[in-house]
């Protein structure tokens, strides 16, 4: 995720390091290679200008702090407007309505609008813990309905059935008098998308937002289209009160300019971002955490919220009081980690969220699903006892344990050799070794090398 603009901005900062203080020079320098990154990493024109301008400004007149280097002067200052171009604070929903609040789901086809409509019935059902009914408007599109029926079910949220012969108006009125009656706190409604922005779309969707009055009406683009991402969000901006974006396939692109263009030019907050196929790839947009991860320095707060929701706090529990009192870490807590690791998006999503220089130390890890599924694959092998005392693996055992989980036996002493790792660093954390456990890190860390 916008890897290109990070690695130009780190860039920027080295070359400042060796300055004694900001100067009118340097920082004309610095500025010149900040505007190349951003019009690489598909930044609208007029949103490079002025950000440019303003970081001018503030870091002309910056007092460099004894505290701080030249080069986190001006980073500073840039954060500081990357995140005011962004809107600064998190823009939440409003709920606070008489139920069901309706949100209205807008977008072209192709931006991922059912999907998201899935990932937020899933946000508000887990986070919010509200009972969501989706419906929808999609008459065009061939099995639009049944997608989203399918999706639903998957969520075991509530689904109101539509056929393509009705009228999408009429659809959206009969779910929302049915969400009145079943007390339903809140109605998503998908709509239809078109190929590119048109009359009879517009129109349409207009006459659905008259006719329901949503609470919420959400613009869903895809990341990865860029300029044309952010005309689209104009278009839609003038025709539609949106309350709000979702920026979706964020992961997909290392360019990201469409996150620092959209909110400038419609004026609408950026509300969530959605990352990746599965219904859990969705978070909520802090601008400014959003700069810190542009910046390179990570969004530790949100890897620290997402933990809390992913892991299991019971387990976690049992794990420490086990490691606590020396009876040691085996293969079966190996695999509950690594299952633990999985509900949080795999390693890619861990190391997404880490500082640069962390996450560049673990760019050899390959830590997706397969590969998990692959460590549960090999320890599902192995009898109890073996998962308890792996020590007593031989040639003969490892050669069993790999035809059942069909794999290689080399693939096993891999997994054999980073658990032993594993292990090792447990041992540290029960002696309270904290600084040998940091130095091991990399070798803790399944899938790298």
């Amino acid at each position: 995720m916008l890897d290109n603009l990070t690695t130009r901005l780190s860039g920027v900062i080295k070359t400042l390091r060796g300055q004694a203080r900001l100067t009118e020079s340097n920082i004309q320098d610095a500025l010149r290679e900040v505007r190349m990154a951003l019009l690489e990493a598909d930044v609208a024109l007029p949103v490079v200008k002025e950000l440019i301008e303003a970081v001018r400004k503030k870091a002309l007149g910056q007092e460099v702090l004894d505290s701080l280097t030249p080069g986190q002067a001006f980073i500073g200052v840039v954060h500081q407007e990357l995140a005011r171009l962004m809107g600064e604070h998190n823009a939440a929903l409003d709920l606070a309505a008489v139920p069901p609040v309706v949100i209205l789901m807008a977008g072209l086809q192709g931006a991922g609008k059912t999907t998201t409509t899935g990932k937020l019935a899933k946000w508000l059902l887990d986070t919010m813990k509200k009972k969501v009914l989706l419906v929808s408007c999609d008459v065009y599109r061939p099995a639009a309905i049944e997608q989203l029926k399918t999706i639903a079910g998957q969520l075991g949220v509530a689904f109101f059935e539509s056929d393509n012969s009705q009228k999408p108006l009429d659809i959206a009125k009969h779910a929302l008098d049915y969400g009145r009656r079943h007390y339903f706190d809140v109605l998503i409604v998908d709509t239809a998308g078109r190929l590119a922005v048109d009359e009879a779309m517009m129109r349409e969707i207009a006459e659905l937002h008259a006719g329901l009055n949503p609470v919420e009406t959400l613009f869903v683009v895809d990341a990865m289209q860029g300029q044309d991402a952010v005309n689209t969000a104009k278009a839609f901006s003038e025709t539609l009160p949106l309350t709000g974006v979702i920026l979706t396939k964020l992961d997909g692109d290392a360019r990201g300019g469409a996150a620092l263009s959209v909110r400038h030019v419609t004026g609408k907050p950026i509300k969530f971002v959605g990352v990746g196929e599965k219904l859990s790839g969705f978070e909520v947009f802090h601008p400014e955490r959003m700069a810190s991860r542009i910046l390179g320095m990570g969004d530790v707060l949100s890897l620290i919220e997402e933990a809390s929701r992913g892991v299991d706090q019971e387990e976690a529990k049992k794990l420490a009081q086990k490691v606590k009192s020396g009876k040691g870490f085996d293969l079966e807590d190996f695999k509950t980690q690594m299952q633990q690791m999985k509900k949080m998006g795999g390693m890619n999503a861990l190391m997404d969220k880490l500082p640069a220089q962390f996450s560049q130390a673990a760019q050899g890890a390959q830590m997706d699903d397969k590969v998990i599924s692959r460590i549960e694959g090999i320890i599902n092998s192995m009898t109890k006892l073996e998962r308890a005392k792996p020590e007593i693996l031989k040639a003969s055992r490892k050669r069993r344990i790999a035809a059942g989980a069909g794999v290689s036996v080399q693939e096993v002493n891999r997994l054999l050799a980073q658990f032993e790792q594993t292990q090792k660093m447990m041992k540290m954390v029960s002696k309270g070794g904290m600084a040998k456990m940091l130095r091991g890190m990399k070798g803790m860390l399944p899938g790298m090398r």
